[in-house]
């Protein structure tokens, strides 16, 4: 599809964000589509990538990477899709090879710009696009892709990358797990939600969630079997852990990773347990022995997460369709997606909100075609 659009353009390193018109539409190669982006979500990453010059180094750069549309074109060696479908897409990076030690390398150069969401149309490796059911929304979609990845990364990947739990995502992988307790900092998140679903469909028992309590009966429909106030102290958190279970805790994963939840967390392991992250371990975590802590990032790059990350997107749109996942914004309370107006124009005042905190319990959303 030959043509141009408008694409938002964070224009240097700790520069500022430009809406750039006629930058061309790329052209889907072999094993991609082309997607025409009806709403992009936003997130923290992205003010953070701009604030502290971090992961990225080649500029201009085009940020964003949850993702949903319609497909517009289709590349070579590409089944299961027509132009026309609405799908749901996770930005992918140009090389799948990435060798990393810390997570700023799973940017640095491997970024590109013609697979982003902030901009009008955007290419897809087909095998990490999802069509979207007919009840969820285009808007609900763009919520999902990273939250999702960040959730079955820490949870499926093998030791060190995470949890090492079976991925429930075939008849014979079904109650791997069952029985076995798992803690959750932060249910409430959009990453905490989507923690909180894998863990009912692995049948982890009990699912114990940390949150404001006002969201109770909202997770506890995700299937969190217990829902504990996040402002309880770690001493009186562990108390109430074990008049639930007397079992071990031997997963963790903390959707919040501040310095303060995550030793929280570290402290409720089981010897042989795992803390999964995500965003890096705070160097104020006392580290001991028989411990084990994991930074889970939502992105299906690398040689070791490709498989289950092709595994994940080849079901969601069953698992989204059947009610067994849920979009992330079905609460208990009106107005938990929030559409940002003025397409592209509205990033910039959407990151500023999420960097002052002023965002709680609601997922942003831009529509990029509706750019002026």
């Amino acid at each position: 599809m030959a043509g141009n659009q408008k694409a938002l353009y964070l224009q240097s390193k700790q520069g500022s964000f430009e809406i750039v018109e006629n930058v061309d539409i790329p052209k889907p190669g072999a094993g991609q589509l082309l997607v025409r982006i009806q709403a992009s979500g936003l997130n923290p990453v992205d003010w953070k990538i701009q604030k502290y010059g971090a992961w990225i180094e080649n500029y201009p750069a085009i940020l964003g990477s949850d993702i949903a549309g319609v497909v517009e074109a289709l590349g070579d060696d590409v089944s299961g899709f027509a132009t026309g479908d609405r799908v749901q897409v996770l930005l992918t990076t140009r090389r799948d090879h990435i060798e990393l030690t810390k997570l700023r390398r799973f940017f640095q150069g491997g970024w590109t710009n013609e697979t982003s969401g902030f901009q009008q149309y955007t290419l897809a490796n087909h095998k990490l696009v999802s069509k979207i059911p007919a009840n969820i929304t285009t808007d609900e979609a763009a919520t999902i892709p990273v939250a999702i990845a960040a959730a079955a990364v820490g949870l499926y990947l093998s030791k060190p990358y995470g949890a090492g739990l079976t991925a429930p995502l075939d008849s014979e992988s079904l109650g791997k797990d069952a029985g076995k307790p798992i803690v959750i900092i932060g249910g409430a998140t959009s990453v905490g939600q989507c923690v909180i679903q894998l863990a009912k469909l692995s049948r982890f028992f009990p699912i114990i969630v940390t949150a404001s309590l006002k969201h109770e009966e909202y997770l506890k429909s995700l299937g969190a079997t217990h829902v504990l106030d996040r402002n309880l102290s770690t001493s009186a958190l562990a108390g109430e852990i074990g008049k639930i279970t007397a079992a071990p805790i031997a997963v963790v994963y903390d959707s919040v990773s501040l310095p303060g939840t995550q030793q929280t967390g570290y402290d409720l392991l089981a010897q042989g347990g795992v803390l999964a992250l995500v965003l890096e371990r705070a160097p104020e975590v006392k580290l001991v022995e028989g411990k084990d802590v994991i930074s889970a990032f939502g992105f299906f790059n690398q040689p070791h997460s490709r498989d289950l990350g092709f595994k994940l997107y080849a079901s969601l749109e069953q698992l989204l369709a059947q009610g067994t996942l849920k979009g992330l914004t079905d609460w208990d309370q009106p107005n938990r997606l929030e559409v940002v107006p003025g397409g592209l124009d509205g990033v910039v005042s959407g990151l500023q909100r999420l960097q002052n905190d002023q965002v709680s319990g609601v997922k942003l959303v831009v529509h990029p075609q509706e750019t002026a």
